[in-house]
Order: C-alpha cells, then structure tokens, then sequence
C-alpha cells in the first residue's frame, strides 16, 4: 500500500500545478474559435439532440417526453466525461512524456491533468442539470451533496484505470485501442438511455458488475431521483470501492515498476 499513499501524495504535493495547468489547456484549446469555452456546453448539447433522436424517437417511438429527455442528459453528460477522462488519461503520459523530462514531476501527474480538464467540461453540462433541477423541485437541496461523492468516486476509479492504462499503452501499443473498444461496449451496458427496470435479468446482473452504472446512478440521484440517501445498497458500496481500490494497488504497482524506464519504450 505504500506504492499507493506515494501516487496520491504526488497528486496532493502537485495540486496548484495541475489546476493551472487544467485552465491553461482548456484556454489554449479554445483560443482560436470564435465561440471559445462555450464549446464545452454546446458538443454535449449537440450529443443530446443526436442521441434523443435515435433512442427516443428512433427506438422508443414516442419521443419519451420531457422525462425521457432529462433522463438521457443526466446519464449522457456524467458518462462523456467519464468516457473522455479515460481515453485522454490512458494515452496521457505517452503523449506528454516528454513534458516529464523537462520540468522534472511525477508522470502520474498528467493522469490527473487530464482528469482536471475534463471536469471543467463536466461542470459546465452540471451547471445546465442543476439549474433544471432547482427550478423544477425536483430533490431536497440535500441531494446535491451527493454530487461531490460523485467526484471523489469518479476520480478513484478513473484515476485507477487510468495509472493501470497509461502504463500498458506504452508497453503494449494495442493496449489502447483495446481499452477504446471496451468504452463503446460500456456505453451500451451503462443505464443512460435505458431504465435498470425495463431490462431483463441477465443485463441487470450486467448492471449490477459495471461500476459506471453505480457512477451514473450517484449522479442521477443528486440531481433527479432523489433516493433516501446515498444511491445503491451497501453491497453496491463495498464492491465498487473494493474494485477501486484493487485497481489503484494494481495500478500504483505496474506505474512504479516501469516509471522510470517508460522512455525507453517510446
């Protein structure tokens, strides 16, 4: 476990440095277009509309209405930047190796970096559900809490994926394109634009084991549902951080083993 508390120190001890090197990214990103930061609210906006066509009025017939439509974008807008944090993040050190050399921090970092830039994108889609959410009543005030244990759940999991991935795609080059392949499988096994309870008993099973459903259930439940207290049951609890933290020992393990000699694979 030392292996770990190391990593998470190299996060702590380089906060200032990621969150400015966050808003630096984003700012560069955007400097050469005339709508700039407001991108990040118009791509999911435009992903919305795309996916309401095709599984609302495409496959569902009806459209869904207004509660379908709040359904697909509480589940769509978490799981975009899950997604996203997670492709970035697992090619992150290979694209920024070079970076580490030069200002001498911890490769680990730049998991973190890219963590960073994709929360800003998610705060700003947040922002819009939020909004909706307090003009409509639709929880106590108290839910949205639940929200910042969505953070701290999502950063564990991602993280550790990611500091398991960023070392593999170096390692093995296919790694990557792998990983990329199993986030299109979990999009369609995630609930985020279908119901748990619409599905058989084989998908829920499959539900139940994907701890993306648990991240997008949290999320739901902080803005929508408005279940009695956290979502999920203890055993929910237990496996997804028992997963979580069985992903950042492995994960902290392979980074520590190969860190210094990742160069020599490039």
């Amino acid at each position: 476990m030392k292996e770990v508390f190391r990593i998470l120190k190299e996060q702590y001890d380089n906060f200032h440095m990621i969150r400015k090197l966050a808003v630096y990214n984003m700012k560069s990103e955007y400097s050469n277009h005339y709508l700039g930061a407001f991108w990040n609210i118009l791509q999911p906006l435009i992903q919305v509309v795309i996916y309401y066509i095709v599984f609302g009025m495409g496959l569902r017939g009806n459209g869904g209405g207004v509660e379908y439509l709040v359904h697909l974008i509480t589940g769509l807008f978490p799981w975009l930047f899950i997604s996203q944090s997670i492709n970035a993040g697992s090619g992150a050190i290979q694209a920024q190796l070079g970076l580490v050399t030069k200002m001498k921090f911890p490769a680990s970092v730049l998991i973190s970096i890219n963590f960073a830039n994709t929360f800003i994108n998610l705060m700003f889609t947040t922002a819009i559900i939020f909004l909706l959410s307090v003009f409509n009543h639709m929880v106590s005030w108290t839910h949205y809490f639940e929200f910042f244990y969505f953070v701290i759940a999502a950063f564990a999991l991602i993280f550790a994926i990611n500091l398991i991935m960023s070392t593999l795609t170096i390692l093995i080059r296919d790694t990557r394109l792998i990983l990329q392949n199993i986030i299109r499988m979990c999009f369609f096994l995630t609930p985020i634009f279908w119901e748990v309870k619409t599905v058989g008993p084989v998908l829920r099973e499959i539900t139940a084991l994907n701890p993306f459903s648990y991240l997008i259930g949290i999320y739901r439940n902080a803005f929508i549902n408005g279940q009695e207290g956290i979502y999920g049951t203890i055993s929910d609890h237990l496996y997804f951080w028992s997963l979580t933290l069985l992903l950042l020992y492995v994960g902290s393990h392979i980074h520590n083993r190969f860190k210094n000699r990742l160069v020599d694979y490039i």
